[in-house]
């Protein structure tokens, strides 16, 4: 787990510096699958497979501005100077599966993509703190849920985060809204992956294929770690 994770926290990092005003996604998603590919990985998303579509066609998946996730990319897409954008990326590794994303602004950016995505961030940081051995789930969910509406934002419909392992994605199921002392009990030596998705005007979202979009078209973010659980503070498997 800490090898496939690895190369998630490796790629999330180099994007730093290739994201910039005028590549395409395409161009990004290319550069991702190069790099998991030469770390001795492969592209986890790639190929994967839900009942009613097809395959999923790339690397990572691109969600620009109001597209909470699953973003296909494309060579048409160009990133605009002020655009955010959310890459999620999976890679499979001896076994194992790594899962991380993070938000990316495009140049410049205005005042309130910057607080959307610090409250994003400090969502996924509250949640993580509650991840240790005999927490329950929902302890995870009211800290992140909880702590997005008190700063007058929106938790994405359901969206969840989720276990992983030898299966991108397991149980159990790690909602972003919920209630502390219930659901699941964590134990030690559990991977889960914990992702906020925050939306500025709604919680509602529009399905289309496989992306999913703010249903009022206002901004959205996403931030993702894979953790493994253990009697204290958890460990952010994915992080640089």
């Amino acid at each position: 787990m800490r090898e496939s994770n690895r190369i998630v926290g490796l790629l999330l990092h180099k994007l730093d510096d290739i994201i910039k005003p005028g590549i395409s996604t395409y161009t990004i998603n290319k550069f991702a699958d190069e790099l998991i590919r030469n770390e001795g990985g492969e592209p986890a998303f790639k190929g994967y497979t839900i009942p009613g579509l097809p395959p999923f066609p790339a690397a990572i998946c691109s969600s620009p501005n109001s597209c909470i996730v699953h973003g296909i990319p494309s060579k048409k897409q160009l990133l605009q100077e002020g655009d955010i954008i959310g890459i999620d990326v999976g890679v499979y590794k001896n076994g194992f599966y790594g899962d991380a994303a993070k938000t990316f602004q495009v140049g410049e950016i205005s005042d309130k993509a910057v607080a959307l995505m610090a409250i994003t961030k400090e969502a996924l940081r509250r949640g993580i703190a509650q991840a240790r051995d005999g927490a329950r789930v929902g302890d995870i969910s009211h800290a992140i849920g909880s702590y997005v509406t008190s700063q007058g934002y929106f938790i994405a419909d359901d969206l969840t985060g989720h276990g992983i392992g030898t299966s991108l994605h397991e149980d159990p199921v790690v909602p972003n809204i919920g209630r502390k002392g219930k659901g699941p009990r964590l134990k030690k030596g559990m991977t889960i992956a914990i992702e906020p998705m925050v939306n500025i005007g709604t919680n509602r979202v529009i399905e289309n294929g496989w992306e999913f979009y703010v249903a009022d078209g206002t901004l959205s973010a996403h931030f993702e770690h894979t953790i493994l659980i253990t009697e204290n503070e958890a460990e952010l498997l994915t992080e640089y």
